[in-house]
């Protein structure tokens, strides 16, 4: 650590000089041969890692991006300033801005400060940061000069973006070497949380093209980004994904909140497995426009906060209609709210709680016994007998056509990959490097030949499979379903039905454990006062040892 303090103040002389801190080494790659083999006793095979760090990513970039905005600011203000941010959701920190123990500027500094902290400590690196907004602390700088106590409440606070999601001024890669010079544009959901007064924090980290790249590689992983750890317990648990870095981001507070996004299950399991809660959308409620896709059917942007109130704040902030994107401009007029009040609770709601997993999992059986005592009735449902055959030609035919198109109108100009193909072809040309887990599934993107006549079948049957899935919610007049991390994403993300992850505990090992609501569509705000009783009920939640404290 002493080592890291004298090039921060190594790094600010030099800022104030005016000469760019480009020429001084502050992260050192080193020989990570030892615990890759250690880690090959791992129960799952997708923890055998073949890297952590990245064979790309150049962290003295990051610091260089990092060390100008914090010169004046050091260890001792770090220290005085956490009982303000650390753990504390986003009205609290607002509460403190205006009592003057904080302002935005000095806010987003301790983010960085953070994030240089820990991502610079081999032995506490996440590896979960991509890029930093260089103009950070400048714009909450401005923020602070033009505050007022009407603004949105994400006014000023800091967020980080999956790196799927662009950001003007920071490349937007989906974790791909391919993309490492894709200076997109911002998505409709970045201007609308700029708007609203959101610091653009940086990008984090994801499991490569969203986890639609390789076969039973590990979550997590990109070629940009290395191998994102989970808080809870590096290379011991999984850190879910594809939005592994808004996941863990969020868990070790690196920022405010993060933002990812879902296909099936990409919010669910990262905020599950981080103990985070975890908003995936009905599809269309938020913009998907400037945002690399997997599909146009089923693909949405959500919230990752630490807390439901926060993730209410979040949504609210990014949402609003998009005539760009058709789903968007469909939806019904949603108003996302945001106060919730201290007596919300569970009395009278109406859940439904799967039978199978009442009683193979202990940590739900007893969760569902706390739901009850909060004053809800349990209605326990069967496992339905239905499946989501044609899910993976949804997914690869969807991508085949939706890839293109994002390359040729949201990509920057000097990309000059547009097809799948064009993916495969790039990747093969060093794939120790840029695939070193292979790209199975972009082959069997190619390889499908399914035509788009067929695709239309696949997805009406798909759909009509979704929403039989969860008929007990009409059937049997349910407020929501109770189910386990993303264990039903499929079905909802078929169905098309929205789904709310918070803590629900912690197995014997430590691992995260979340209880997930789904509803039928446009149901947020119903899905998040359930969210918010269960969670005041409960107060399970628990921050992650190092990163928590």
């Amino acid at each position: 650590m002493k080592r890291f303090f004298s090039l921060v103040i190594l790094f600010a002389f030099i800022s104030c000089k005016q000469t760019p801190p480009i020429d001084i080494p502050n992260w050192e790659p080193y020989d990570q041969s030892g615990e890759l083999a250690a880690n090959q006793d791992h129960e799952k095979s997708r923890m055998h890692f073949k890297l952590i760090q990245s064979k790309y990513l150049d962290k003295n970039v990051l610091w260089q991006k990092i060390a100008p905005q914090i010169q004046d600011f050091s260890e001792s203000d770090y220290a005085e300033l956490k009982p303000y941010i650390l753990e504390k959701d986003i009205l609290s920190i607002q509460k403190h801005i205006d009592e003057k123990k904080l302002t935005y500027k000095t806010l987003t500094q301790w983010y960085l400060y953070r994030i240089l902290k820990y991502e610079n400590t081999r032995d506490s690196a996440l590896h979960t940061i991509i890029d930093i907004n260089a103009d950070a602390v400048k714009i909450a700088r401005d923020l602070d000069k033009n505050r007022d106590k009407d603004k949105h409440p994400i006014y000023g606070m800091p967020i980080l973006l999956k790196d799927n999601i662009g950001a003007e001024g920071m490349a937007t890669t989906a974790g791909s070497q391919v993309l490492a010079n894709n200076m997109a544009d911002d998505a409709f959901i970045v201007k609308q949380l700029k708007s609203n007064g959101a610091i653009i924090l940086g990008k984090a980290n994801l499991s490569e093209w969203a986890y639609y790249f390789c076969s039973g590689c590990p979550l997590g992983y990109s070629s940009m980004g290395g191998q994102t750890l989970n808080p809870y317990g590096r290379k011991e648990f999984e850190t879910g994904g594809s939005s592994s870095g808004s996941g863990v981001a969020t868990a070790a507070n690196y920022a405010v909140a993060a933002v990812g996004t879902e296909t099936s299950g990409s919010i669910l399991s990262p905020s599950s497995q981080n103990s985070v809660v975890g908003l995936k959308p009905t599809i269309g409620l938020l913009s998907r426009n400037g945002i690399v896709p997997i599909s146009s059917t089923l693909d949405t942007p959500g919230p990752m906060t630490k807390n439901v109130s926060d993730n209410a704040i979040l949504l609210s902030a990014m949402s609003g209609i998009d005539k760009s994107d058709e789903a968007s401009e469909n939806v019904p007029d949603v108003k996302i709210e945001m106060n919730f009040v201290s007596d919300l609770s569970l009395k009278g709601k109406k859940l439904g709680a799967y039978k199978y997993l009442m009683e193979g999992d202990s940590i739900y059986n007893l969760t569902i016994d706390k739901v009850k005592s909060l004053g809800a009735e349990i209605v326990e449902l069967e496992r339905p007998d239905i499946g989501l055959d044609g899910f993976l030609t949804l997914l690869n035919i969807d991508m085949k056509h939706d890839l293109p198109k994002y390359m040729e109108t949201q990509a920057s100009d000097n990309i000059i990959v547009r097809t799948i193909e064009d993916v495969i072809k790039y990747n093969l040309e060093d794939t120790i490097k840029r695939m070193p887990y292979g790209q199975a599934l972009f082959e069997g993107i190619a390889a499908d030949s399914t035509t788009i006549e067929e695709l239309e079948d696949v997805k009406s049957s798909l759909n009509a499979n979704g929403v039989q899935y969860f008929s007990s919610i009409d059937s049997l007049n349910l407020d929501a379903v109770l189910s386990i991390n993303n264990y039903h994403a499929g079905f909802a993300a078929v169905a098309k039905y929205p789904c709310l992850t918070v803590p629900m505990g912690y197995k014997e090992s430590g691992e995260p454990i979340s209880l997930t609501f789904i509803a039928k569509p446009f149901k947020e705000n119903e899905l998040l006062k359930l969210g918010f009783a269960f969670e005041k009920g409960s107060k399970v939640r628990k921050g992650p040892g190092l990163y928590g404290k």
